[in-house]
């Protein structure tokens, strides 16, 4: 392909915080300065052959580094603000972030950030960079030389030696180094050797061509408690359902159903999930299994969802159904657009 005018550019290296930041304490992990000093220090003593295949780059440090378990949607909102400031001067984007909601801020920066022509690649660590045996070094090469390859157009995460679609990736597992996964999507690239490897056909460079624009909105008024989360479980009652959903505060909801789209036979419960979303609240359902998605209405269990209005989340992560209920909540949309765009996928992640 021929190189885009940007491809000479350094990529950015943006740092939010993290446990890869972070350095040993008599009090434990704690925060720790001169990232970019780190950095390249830490590069530099990858082998000659390894770090010449590593693009320029350049790092900043967002104003307020933050453990990601504090994370909310107004951060969200920052971070591609930042991303969107910043990126016509750059090849690429790394994004340093904490594993706790790493997959989470992918997510949402794919909704925000629709359109992109060259990569935003997000990574983090288990440990920190200076810990022995710490898989920040492996992660952060990874993730500069995926950011520096023009035919990546989207949001990815970089972890363990695999490059994963943003809108797909949940955090797994919380001690293994491999600690992320795309339950229903393939790998978008994967380390082999020395070597990274990119694979387009599944990368939405030959599948989202066109998409107008950024979508910057403001997030601050669903920051705290717009969209709510909640899983089935065996004998839950109507009432239990009606304290969430009749909130005036609450916009939109996420259901963890059952298997492939199953609920309550119980009329009370179809009822408050019916009145919720007659009222314009944008419910959607997904399942409660990690692998594979759901089909209401495939079993008489699961046909409420239909009879109550839910939408279905298909095989979507629980990352990628919040952050896109939350982002379509805060455009100027009315119900039915809101509606149609949640069963539209927009970036892959369905």
């Amino acid at each position: 392909m021929i190189a885009p005018p940007f491809a000479d550019r350094p990529v950015l290296v943006l740092y939010t915080g993290g446990t890869l930041g972070m350095m040993p304490s008599a009090e434990g992990l704690v925060p720790a300065g001169d990232i970019e000093t780190r950095l390249r220090h830490a590069l530099g003593g990858l082998p000659p052959s390894r770090q010449s295949q590593l693009p320029e780059f350049v790092v900043h440090t967002v104003a307020s580094p933050i453990d990601s378990s504090a994370a909310t949607p107004h951060d969200w909102q920052r971070l591609a603000a930042t991303i969107a400031d910043r990126i016509g001067q750059h090849a690429g984007i790394v994004v340093l972030h904490g594993t706790d909601t790493l997959a989470w801020s992918a997510s949402s920066l794919a909704f925000q950030l629709q359109g992109l022509d060259r990569p935003v690649v997000v990574t983090g660590a288990m440990h920190p960079l200076e810990a022995e045996g710490s898989d920040a070094l492996a992660n952060i090469e990874l993730a500069l030389r995926f950011a520096a390859r023009p035919e990546l157009q989207e949001v990815a995460v970089a972890f363990a030696g695999r490059l994963l679609r943003g809108a797909r990736s949940s955090k797994t597992h919380s001690e293994n180094d491999d600690a992320f996964a795309s339950p229903n999507y393939p790998l978008l690239g994967e380390q082999v050797g020395d070597d990274v490897v990119l694979y387009p056909a599944r990368c939405l460079e030959t599948q989202q061509r066109g998409a107008p624009r950024f979508e910057l909105p403001d997030y601050s008024p669903l920051a705290k408690g717009g969209v709510v989360r909640l899983a089935l479980w065996p004998g839950i009652q109507a009432w239990q359902l009606e304290a969430w959903l009749s909130d005036d505060r609450v916009q939109g909801a996420l259901l963890e159903v059952w298997g492939g789209g199953n609920i309550p036979p119980d009329p009370e419960v179809i009822g408050v999930l019916a009145k919720a979303s007659g009222e314009g609240k944008l419910i959607a359902a997904i399942s409660q299994c990690r692998w594979g998605g759901i089909a209401p209405g495939r079993y008489a269990a699961g046909q409420g969802l239909i009879e109550a209005g839910v939408l279905s989340g298909d095989d979507m992560t629980p990352e990628a159904a919040i952050t896109k209920l939350v982002h379509l909540l805060a455009l100027p949309l009315d119900a039915a657009e809101r509606r149609r765009l949640f069963l539209t996928p927009l970036v892959g992640e369905r």
